[in-house]
């Protein structure tokens, strides 16, 4: 990849971290689908104004809206809400560590998608690393027998295998324009979030400033920010290298849980987030170039 893009894809990954410290501020007040529910409602709002904003042609297909709706349901509105639902029981900076699984879940999908990017060898060494990077991640959960923080490592994973597949999907939306595609699909995203969370968990209550101002940052920045600059990178570096933004998300993520949350994270932990980064420069394939220079 061009600098630029390594250079776009640490920026998300720093930004997305941030988003774990949004939930947990967010979860203190309201559920997790309203959680949700606002960072997708916002974020098609901000996305839609920076639409108009630029003139573009939003298209008029219904089957279009109806597939770039289902896209958002998968790849926002379900990962979105199993997050914060497991940050109930995990620090922000774990979560996020989970969710440095993403490329690795993603290696496999587009293994087997069909035109997808096939693994090689050391890609999938990078994932069998990875995998066990994220039992000894758990380890601490299976040592105690801790059923809900099992149940809410198991949602993270389930959130990294809806990106992995969304990201696969969303390759065949590249010809339609990056700003209508978002905007679209978070639409489709806050359709079935806001009904299901007055449902599911009432009316929000809102007092804390702190959980307001969360709630539009993790709208616009995360969200409707940086989608546009997502959506704009993805077709070109392709989903395996993309999801590589989840190897900076858990550094960002970690600092700002220990710094602003007070949060703790067990030496283990950080030992099996270290294993996650091995299997990761595995998948990018650094390891393997670094050892044929050596041998040579």
């Amino acid at each position: 990849m061009e600098r630029r893009d390594w250079f776009l894809i640490i920026m998300l990954g720093a930004i997305w971290g941030c988003s774990f410290i949004f939930n947990a501020v967010l979860i203190r007040e309201i559920g997790p689908i309203w959680v949700t529910s606002f960072r997708v409602g916002i974020g098609a709002i901000g996305c839609w104004v920076f639409l108009l904003l630029r003139r573009k042609p939003i298209p008029r297909d219904p089957m279009l809206w109806i597939k770039l709706g289902g896209l958002g349901i998968l790849a926002y509105a379900i990962p979105f809400a199993l997050f914060p639902l497991a940050q109930a029981n995990l620090a922000s900076g774990v979560a996020a560590i989970i969710n440095a699984l993403t490329p690795l879940v993603t290696v496999i999908v587009s293994h087997f998608w069909l035109g997808g990017e096939k693994a090689s060898r050391i890609k999938m060494t990078g994932v069998t690393v990875g995998f066990a990077g994220a039992f000894i991640l758990a380890w601490p959960a299976l040592s105690t027998g801790g059923d809900s923080r099992l149940w809410a490592i198991g949602a993270c994973l389930l959130a990294t295998l809806c990106y992995a597949l969304s990201l696969n999907i969303t390759r065949s939306f590249k010809a339609i324009e990056p700003t209508a595609l978002a905007s679209i699909a978070l639409t489709g995203a806050a359709t079935v979030s806001i009904p299901v969370a007055f449902i599911t968990e009432g009316t929000p209550v809102m007092v804390r400033p702190e959980t307001w101002l969360a709630a539009i940052a993790i709208g616009l920045m995360s969200t409707a920010f940086t989608f546009q600059v997502m959506y704009r990178i993805l077709p070109r570096v392709g989903p395996t290298n993309f999801a590589t933004t989840t190897f900076i998300a858990p550094i960002s993520a970690v600092i700002l849980g220990v710094t602003v949350l007070r949060e703790t994270v067990l030496p283990i932990q950080i030992l099996g987030m270290f294993v996650i980064f091995t299997g990761l420069l595995l998948i990018d394939g650094r390891i393997g170039k670094l050892w044929r220079r050596v041998a040579t």
